[in-house]
């Protein structure tokens, strides 16, 4: 089947559904959008896996499973929406053995299908008729005000930006170990605006 790579663009809140949120993937060649509706805990899970320089002090579920994957000598190959039904995406997730080469397919929700192959930066594949179903087009300067990252949307306080740098690891270090990954995102994301100055 010719499958289409998706790319993440963004995770924001969900204007249709109350503290969720929308995962929003996009294939490179069409621009095409397919939103994904996650729950608060897998839009977590998502953005800590990007940002890969923020650990947390205990393994989330996502991050156990990664371990477990490793430990049997397997790998994550990749991610395939294949199909939509009544607005749920179904996924698979594709794994082979790094021994024997021997596959292994998964079935999994979408959302704890992209946490693990954020951590294994695996692609993530869909089918044209799933983008025929379920994609939107949307004109890029739509996507830039619709579009905030998680990490930008979660608790934005001008606060953070009169505070010093040291002062900035002090409280991402301290957000990080109280596991409030909302407020560790915020900060990181702070600390990368202003490293972004310097450079």
């Amino acid at each position: 089947m010719d499958y289409k790579q998706l790319i993440i663009r963004g995770i924001s809140y969900s204007q249709t559904q109350s503290g969720a949120y929308a995962l929003l993937l996009e294939h490179e060649e069409t621009h095409i959008k397919l939103p994904v509706v996650i729950g608060n805990f897998e839009a977590q899970s998502i953005s800590l896996g990007l940002e890969k320089d923020i650990h947390p002090p205990r393994p989330l579920t996502h991050d156990l499973f990664t371990k477990f994957i490793v430990s049997a000598n397997y790998e994550l190959v990749s991610v395939i929406i294949y199909q939509i039904v009544d607005g749920v995406f179904f996924s698979n997730i594709n794994f082979k053995n790094k021994t024997t080469e021997e596959e292994l397919i998964l079935d999994a929700r979408t959302s704890d299908a992209v946490a693990m192959a954020v951590r294994f930066d695996a692609p993530i594949f869909t089918t044209q008729q799933v983008l025929n179903e379920a994609g939107i087009l949307l004109e890029l300067e739509d996507v830039s005000k619709e579009e905030e990252t998680f990490s930008e949307t979660v608790n934005t306080e001008d606060s953070l930006r009169s505070v010093s740098m040291e002062e900035l690891q002090k409280l991402l270090d301290e957000a990080v170990k109280e596991e409030d990954y909302d407020t560790a995102l915020e900060i990181q994301e702070e600390i990368k605006r202003r490293k972004k100055k310097i450079d």
